[in-house]
């Protein structure tokens, strides 16, 4: 694989992550909280002005793995609105190219560096139950189980596992 660039998407990358976005929703359609249709059906606008509060706000990081320029992992961390101590990942996704090459832990790792520059004490994730690869590479990273597992999204069967990582540990 080409040099690996993890940063943090800007208002302008909207057409980007859009992009990415969509894929990773057709490629894995059951491992997040919205459809490909949801997804496919929200204006260009709306990404735009995601992006743009996500900037303003300083409670989030979107993140993208870059490979030779060419977009090859996401994941977007942010902070809880409930509690700030606590950081969010979700948006978790790699390309199936570029699974195995390490992209999954560089981005995980860059989230939690910036997590624990915001001074979070967690960082949590929901992992649809079934997928394996993701819920070992977030074992890895020191995440460990937290409760019962709930629907993935309302109405779904499919369930999602909460994993939390304790920032008092060492970093993965």
């Amino acid at each position: 694989m080409e040099q690996l660039i993890i940063r943090t998407l800007e208002p302008h990358d909207w057409p980007a992550w859009r992009a990415i976005r969509l894929r990773s929703l057709a490629d894995s359609p059951d491992a997040f909280g919205s459809t490909l249709a949801e997804e496919q059906a929200r204006p260009a606008e709306t990404w735009a002005a995601r992006l743009s509060a996500a900037a303003a706000s300083g409670n989030d990081r979107p993140l993208v793995a870059e490979a030779g320029g060419v977009p090859v992992g996401l994941l977007w961390a942010k902070r809880d609105a409930a509690d700030a101590a606590v950081v969010n990942l979700f948006q978790v996704w790699v390309a199936p190219e570029s699974r195995g090459c390490g992209v999954g832990t560089s981005l995980l790792r860059e989230a939690i560096r910036w997590a624990r520059s915001t001074d979070a004490r967690a960082v949590q994730l929901g992992v649809a139950q079934g997928d394996t690869p993701a819920m070992r590479l977030y074992a890895r990273a020191g995440f460990r189980p937290v409760g019962a597992p709930e629907p993935l999204r309302p109405g779904s069967v499919l369930l999602s596992q909460a994993m939390r990582l304790a920032l008092d540990v060492g970093e993965p």
